[in-house]
């Protein structure tokens, strides 16, 4: 498939194009900075911002794993609104890198992670923001969107056990007791929903075993 990957020189975005092409899927990094990539693949300087339909609509699947930075936690919601926008009536899938804030923790769906007492007040920018972003891509009609939300604990330095576990809306923990995936695993399951397709304007999220 032809894959598009938005901020390919990031964390996840990173481990999401090994992922990819290790299974030997037509990779683009999409990328402020060609010299950071770590993988071979084919890559296009642009800025987010500067995206254009004509740039995306010939790609089975855009990954958007952008990340703003500190103090900018804005972006996560104007970012996501520009990529709907220009994909918005393609057949082009849209799949999100999401946060685990806006996942609730009760089955009833009434209490967010970031509105918990003991949620740390430095995420809660990037949670907020994201958050948002979150509530108005549900309102899409006319782009096929997928959000994944890690587990509480996004573990960058984690082993890629090749194992996780689903869930929809509500915060889950793994046989012991931990909400934790790591980066490598989480990419697997992104990777996985581009080639399974099981979530189509969903969202769900993902754990380990």
């Amino acid at each position: 498939m032809k894959i598009a990957i938005i901020g390919a020189t990031g964390k996840a975005g990173n481990e999401i194009t090994k992922e990819a092409v290790r299974r030997e899927h037509d990779v683009t990094g999409f990328v402020r900075n060609k010299a950071k990539l770590t993988t071979e693949i084919k890559a296009m300087e642009k800025d987010i911002f500067d995206l254009t339909t004509s740039d995306l609509e010939d790609f089975d699947v855009v990954v958007d794993a952008f990340n703003a930075a500190p103090g900018e936690e804005n972006l996560h919601q104007t970012s996501l609104k520009r990529l709907s926008t220009i994909l918005k009536g393609t057949n082009t899938r849209l799949i999100v890198v999401g946060g685990a804030g806006s996942l609730y923790v009760d089955p009833e769906e009434t209490i967010r992670v970031m509105d918990t007492p003991d949620f740390p007040a430095a995420y809660l920018p990037t949670a907020t923001n994201m958050g948002e972003a979150f509530n108005t891509l549900q309102k899409e009609t006319d782009v096929n969107w997928t959000y994944i939300s890690p587990a509480a604990f996004f573990n960058p330095d984690g082993a890629r056990t090749g194992e996780y576990q689903t869930a929809l809306n509500v915060l889950t923990t793994n046989a012991a007791g931990n909400s934790e995936i790591s980066y490598a695993d989480y990419a697997i399951a992104l990777v996985d929903e581009i080639e399974n397709a099981k979530h189509l304007k969903q969202r769900f999220s993902v754990v380990s075993k």
